[in-house]
């Protein structure tokens, strides 16, 4: 489909600059659009391994967990809950990955996990403990990861349609109009010299 236009040269030149900076568009939008995808990637296997990290932390945990309820009175086991002092504090900023705003969180764990007197309990509860204390940081990493994957994934979304739609809709119309231009305007430019060449004789 050819753009609506009247074959002049000063129409002509317009067109050739707007080819001329869609083609640049066309370039930035897809090398931004390469980066978005190389990132999401690099994003989804940083997911897939604090999956793994924190499957095998859960895992440890309730087998140390169930170890250390087997040795535990069921008063032992409601006063290590109770006097349990260690607490998540949580900051929540935003990074920029390829220029999408992504929120970051960071982790610190504050106070003593193990206020309970250690002589008397089981190893297996710290253990119990000290597991479920990391697989918490790890699951607030997790959902900023996961956050970050459904950021970039609409943006490579919103990029791949803007390229689409220069590739395969704009350029192609300005060059064929560019084209139909350029014949009329020869066939304009023969067409004077004919009657040129009549009028002489």
């Amino acid at each position: 489909m050819r753009l609506n236009v009247n074959p002049n040269r000063m129409e002509l030149m317009k067109l050739k600059n707007r080819l001329a900076m869609a083609r640049r568009g066309h370039k930035l939008l897809k090398d931004k659009l390469d980066a978005l995808v190389q990132d999401f990637i690099k994003v989804v296997r940083e997911n897939r391994t604090l999956r793994r990290d924190i499957e095998a932390e859960i895992i440890k945990a309730f087998e140390a967990q169930n170890k250390a309820s087997l040795m535990l009175s069921e008063e032992d086991k409601e006063l290590v809950t109770t006097l349990t002092q260690q607490k998540i504090v949580l900051h929540v900023t935003t990074r920029h990955i390829t220029g999408v705003k992504v929120p970051h969180f960071d982790v610190h764990l504050e106070g003593n996990p193990y206020s309970y007197s250690l002589v008397t309990t089981p190893a297996e509860l710290d253990e119990a403990l000290s597991s479920f204390f990391q697989v918490l940081p790890l699951m607030i990493k997790l959902a900023e990861a996961e956050k970050a994957i459904e950021l970039l994934a609409v943006e490579i979304q919103k990029t791949r349609r803007r390229v689409n739609s220069l590739e395969y809709v704009l350029i192609p119309n300005l060059e064929e109009t560019i084209k139909y231009i350029n014949l009329k305007l020869d066939e304009l430019a023969r067409s004077s010299v004919t009657r040129i060449m009549r009028i002489k004789r």
